[in-house]
């Protein structure tokens, strides 16, 4: 039989048992269920940037406990660099906003452009979708077939570009210096989106890209013949373009070739970034970096990215890290001589 002065202390005890029990429960449950994760995107809607993170915003919250639902955030200016800035200077740390810019800007800061002001060695990354493979595309209306008639021109070409970090302004300009190739990059586009429809009006004669953005947003143009692929802007060939010549086969010098690497290294492995703000969670940067890499592999993912045109070499967020931390181990001569070119 119970004594009466023990009923109090047996209430509180069940009491407890009981908010013990609802603590627990509640701390079990996913850190993202209910949520919903910003990814903001520092080009214009319309180019590949853009393509790449709506596709995977559509199927990687079904990889991450919780499933919480993703969004895309188009917050264009200054080449993406006020996304980036945003991104390590006011975004919250909490793992709920994932950036996406041009990997080019890594090697902008290196270079000791004003206008960033982020250090992309504390970044946290999450992964990239594919490496580029960039391109010169020119209309076919400059009456320029090949690369041979290019670089007998004596009339520059007019490419469209975005900012300096990005390929369209880049690479032109590290084969202006190495080649000797005429060519004018006309800047400050939003996306490789506004410069295809600055293309199609005739406004720009082509467009440095990645092969990967030419077939799916630039599929038209590549379609009709309007726009000439006359050549690869890298060390070596793609498989799927082998009459197109590469221009590292052309470089002279051994420091023209150390140049022109740099710089295409930049744009390649790590050119599409996913990445977190400075100080996020390391459990939720592992469950957010899983998730990216599950996503790389859904048979639904693929099937998105395949009705897309979009192609998929993806890397992990430990080796685009690795890739970023990297470019700051650039020699400082060829660092000299490359912010004289790419400024």
């Amino acid at each position: 039989m119970l004594n009466r002065r023990m009923l109090p202390l047996l209430a509180i005890g069940a009491l407890f048992g009981f908010t013990t029990s609802a603590v627990s429960t509640h701390a079990q449950e996913p850190f993202y269920k209910g949520k919903t994760l910003r990814l903001i995107v520092g080009l214009a809607p319309g180019g590949g940037y853009d393509l790449y993170s709506r596709v995977i915003a559509r199927h990687m919250g079904n990889h991450i406990p919780g499933n919480p639902t993703i969004v895309v955030d188009n917050m264009t200016g200054a080449g993406s660099v006020i996304a980036a800035n945003y991104m390590y200077r006011a975004a919250k740390p909490d793992g709920l906003t994932i950036g996406h810019i041009l990997g080019g800007l890594f090697l902008q800061q290196l270079l000791g452009n004003p206008a960033i002001e982020f250090d992309g060695r504390k970044f946290e990354y999450i992964g990239v979708p594919t490496q580029d493979h960039f391109l010169i595309g020119l209309s076919k209306a400059t009456g320029i077939t090949s690369f041979e008639n290019w670089m007998a021109s004596k009339k520059p070409v007019k490419l469209g570009g975005v900012a300096p970090g990005g390929a369209t302004d880049d690479v032109p300009k590290v084969l202006e210096a190495t080649l000797g190739l005429p060519i004018k990059v006309v800047s400050g586009y939003k996306g490789t989106g506004p410069i295809r429809l600055a293309f199609d009006s005739g406004e720009v004669d082509g467009v440095c890209n990645a092969w990967e953005s030419f077939k799916s947003t630039w599929r038209q143009q590549v379609d009709s013949g309007d726009v000439v692929m006359v050549l690869q802007a890298t060390v070596k060939g793609h498989p799927e373009l082998p009459n197109i010549p590469v221009a590292f086969d052309f470089l002279k010098t051994e420091e023209a070739r150390k140049l022109f690497q740099a710089v295409v290294r930049v744009h390649g492995p790590s050119t599409r970034p996913y990445f977190l703000p400075p100080g996020t969670p390391k459990e939720r940067v592992q469950i957010l970096r899983k998730a990216y890499m599950d996503t790389m592999k859904d048979p639904e993912f693929l099937a998105d990215t395949k009705k897309a045109k979009l192609d998929l070499n993806p890397d992990d967020g430990a080796g685009l890290e690795r890739n970023v931390k990297e470019i700051f181990d650039l020699e400082p001569s060829l660092v000299a001589k490359l912010k004289e070119i790419l400024k």
